[in-house]
């Protein structure tokens, strides 16, 4: 059965983001992959002409791998959630008007993280950031804009051949609706 839980909505995120200072982002190494699956091994079973094997961990490609994910990460960092964190899946932002308050509000995350044992990959993170790259755009303090590298991809875009080009060129250019005059 597939379990369903609400992604957060990315207006919600970006408002929350508008009006900071200081961002951080936290990419956990091997999101996925450092959820165990206690439990529920034969579920995942993957048979072979040679043996039989079980996932110990939950991988990306099981179908109700990303709201198990939502929902776990949702319960380690609660009371930190829209109060200076946001998610999107496995992207973690962390948000504060100053630089002592991000210090501390990182301070807690980590511990929170590290109390279950949820690593961050250091060597992807970024502290103290005044301006980020999160879900397509480009954060800073009062400001939200598409992220170049995306708009040459639309600038770039071949005229769609087929219905599918089609989909696939307004789904891209749907997401950045506010950023299109009179869209």
């Amino acid at each position: 059965m597939k379990n369903k839980y609400p992604t957060p909505l990315v207006a919600d995120c970006f408002n929350r983001l508008s009006q900071v200072k200081y961002f951080m982002k936290i990419d956990l190494r091997s999101g996925y992959w450092q959820v165990r699956i206690e439990g529920h091994e034969a579920k995942t079973i993957v048979v072979t002409r040679y043996r039989a094997f079980e996932f110990l961990f939950m991988h990306l490609d099981l179908t109700n791998a990303p709201a198990i994910f939502i929902t776990l990460m949702n319960q380690v960092l609660h009371g930190f959630v829209d109060e200076f964190l946001v998610m999107y899946l496995d992207d973690i932002v962390i948000y504060s008007g100053t630089l002592a308050e991000h210090v501390e509000h990182l301070r807690q995350v980590l511990t929170r993280l590290r109390e279950h044992k949820l690593y961050a990959k250091v060597s992807k993170c970024l502290f103290a950031q005044e301006t980020i790259s999160f879900l397509g755009h480009i954060m800073e303090r009062g400001r939200i804009r598409m992220d170049p590298k995306k708009v040459q991809v639309i600038e770039e875009w071949q005229p769609p051949s087929d219905v599918h080009d089609l989909r696939s060129f307004l789904g891209l250019v749907n997401y950045y609706w506010r950023f299109v005059k009179g869209y």
